[in-house]
Formats: C-alpha cells, sequence, structure tokens
C-alpha cells in the first residue's frame, strides 16, 4: 500500500478519499455500539458530515465525463444529499425506521457500493491499496 498516488491527486480527491475512508472505522463503530444515546448522535453526527463532504467533493471530481463533466456517481451524490436530508428528519421526528432504513441505505448503497467501484483497475484507490 502506498499514499503517494492520493497525496499528488487533486486536493478535491484528496479531501473526497480522506473523508471516505474515515466512514469505514465510524460506521463499524456505529453500527456496533448502542443505538439512540448521545454517543450515537454524536457519531452520527460525524457521519453525516463526512458523508456530506464525500457527496459534496465528488462534484469537483470529473474524470469520468459522460455528460458535460458529470457522470452518474454524480447522480448518486444528489441522491446521497438528498437521502441526508430524509435520514435526518426522521431522526428528529422519532421516525426510527425510516431513519434506520435510509441510513442502512446510504451505508450500502453509497458508501460501500462506490467505494467498490474505486477499487476497479485504472482507479486511483486501486494505486494506493495495491500499487499498480
Amino acid at each position: 500500500m502506498t499514499f503517494s498516488p492520493l497525496l499528488s491527486a487533486p486536493i478535491a480527491v484528496q479531501l473526497h478519499a480522506f473523508a471516505a475512508l474515515a466512514l469505514i472505522p465510524l460506521t463499524i463503530a456505529i453500527f456496533s455500539l448502542k443505538r439512540g444515546n448521545r454517543l450515537h448522535r454524536m457519531l452520527g453526527w460525524t457521519w453525516i458530515c463526512l458523508m456530506g463532504c464525500v457527496a459534496l467533493s465528488s462534484f469537483w471530481i470529473q474524470e469520468i465525463r459522460l455528460l458535460g463533466g458529470f457522470s452518474p456517481i454524480h447522480l448518486l451524490s444528489l441522491i446521497t444529499l438528498f437521502s441526508i436530508a430524509i435520514a435526518l428528519r426522521a431522526a428528529r421526528s422519532k421516525q426510527i425506521s425510516r431513519h434506520r432504513r435510509v441510513m442502512t441505505w446510504l451505508t450500502y448503497g453509497s458508501l460501500m457500493t462506490a467505494g467498490l467501484f474505486t477499487l476497479l483497475p485504472g482507479r486511483l484507490m486501486n494505486a494506493v491499496l495495491l500499487g499498480f
């Protein structure tokens, strides 16, 4: 593993990648701990901020251009931002099952699925993790 490809990437890519990487242990912690208490809310707000950072920073990453400067990942980023708002509203209005459903979708649909695509050959995180 070498971080040199990431450290030589544009700042938007670095911000995007480091925020996404920080989400991995944070997600594991949130899923492992008791839900609904003060720690859950504090870690949850951190998760929301990092996920928002990942989604927003993606708009400055335009390697794959299918429609102007945008790609399907940017649509996923819009859906992610919208879903964050829905999850927050659900939590605040005590719609816990809706909150859980949306947060689970965000974790598996946005974070993990998009993360797996970054490991494809020729992508930056593939170079970071596998060294080529």
